[in-house]
């Protein structure tokens, strides 16, 4: 018995110490050691496509970030800004030709981060869910949030390229609206103009006794001044196959609904319904597009009518 006692004894010990190695190793591969492409040189952006690399935060270099841009030769200060969000797979240059076309159409400047992962299988939160919180559950400071990110680049863009635009439109694709959706409702303050959300796999309900990213406990969002944005639910008619991409299957997640239209839509009436209980100003609006279903290029084009007027 008491050999028998010594072995579990062992077992246990042993397989504690190796989680514990685990743990330890992947927070240091995850958020201290340096990561990302090398910084470029600082230089205004050229005509057509176009990439430079920078700090991702601007109180550490710890981490760097590759940005893709469209630029028509016609585009001149003032004229409009696009960020374009990327879905699941990271493919920020595939988003960027996707709106190649559509920016000489319609003169616009397109911004695509590419929040590079090797590990965006198996982790979401320092993309869509914003890096609130760290893999481990840690709180992150602000200033590396994913959406202050993006608030750094367009400082970047504006001061290299003697820009004045004092705004900027961002549209997001599935991981992307996920994106997009939460930094409206957790960064009212970032100088978007319209947010576009377009077909997100699920979404943070505005409930506040629900975690993170299924809810909003623990994340001091001000709803109200965030319903004074002006954000797009944009989704697909033909997006009810949960087949299609990369689709959570929660329980948290099953209960907005069985498929990402559904979800779209229980996510917009809910805070609709808190908009109404508190006669609060509301900018946001859904619209829904036919005979599209989860396509990033067609979801694309279908934007830009939001972007112009």
């Amino acid at each position: 018995m008491n050999k028998t006692f010594r072995v579990l004894k062992k077992i246990i010990l042993y397989t504690f110490s190796i989680l514990l190695f685990l743990s330890i190793a992947g927070y240091v591969y995850l958020y201290v050691l340096p990561k990302g492409p090398k910084i470029t040189a600082t230089q205004k952006i050229n005509n057509g496509i176009d990439s430079f690399v920078i700090y991702a935060h601007k109180e550490s270099e710890r981490k760097s970030i590759k940005v893709w841009t469209y630029k028509p030769e016609n585009w001149n200060d003032k004229d409009k800004i696009v960020f374009v969000m990327h879905g699941g797979g990271r493919n920020a240059d595939d988003y960027l030709n996707a709106w190649v076309k559509l920016a000489d159409k319609n003169n616009l400047l397109i911004v695509a981060p590419e929040f590079e992962n090797k590990f965006s299988k198996y982790t979401t939160n320092d993309y869509q869910e914003g890096n609130l919180f760290s893999f481990f559950g840690t709180k992150n400071p602000k200033s590396e949030w994913a959406y202050t990110v993006v608030e750094n680049i367009f400082d970047h863009i504006k001061s290299v390229n003697s820009i004045t635009n004092e705004q900027y439109d961002i549209f997001g694709h599935s991981a992307g609206g996920q994106f997009v959706h939460r930094m409206i409702m957790l960064m009212p303050e970032s100088r978007i103009r319209t947010a576009i959300s377009a077909n997100s796999g699920f979404y943070s309900l505005p409930k506040e006794n629900v975690e993170f990213p299924y809810g909003i406990k623990n994340t001091e969002i001000d709803l109200q001044k965030s319903y004074e944005k002006r954000l797009i639910i944009l989704l697909g008619e033909l997006d009810n196959d949960p087949n299609l991409g990369t689709f959570r299957t929660t329980d948290l997640a099953m209960e907005q609904g069985t498929h990402r239209l559904e979800r779209g839509t229980t996510f917009f009436n809910s805070n609709m319904e808190l908009k109404n209980k508190n006669n609060w100003i509301f900018n946001w609006e859904i619209d829904t597009i036919k005979n599209v279903g989860h396509d990033y290029k067609k979801m694309s084009k279908h934007s830009i009518e939001w972007i112009k007027n």
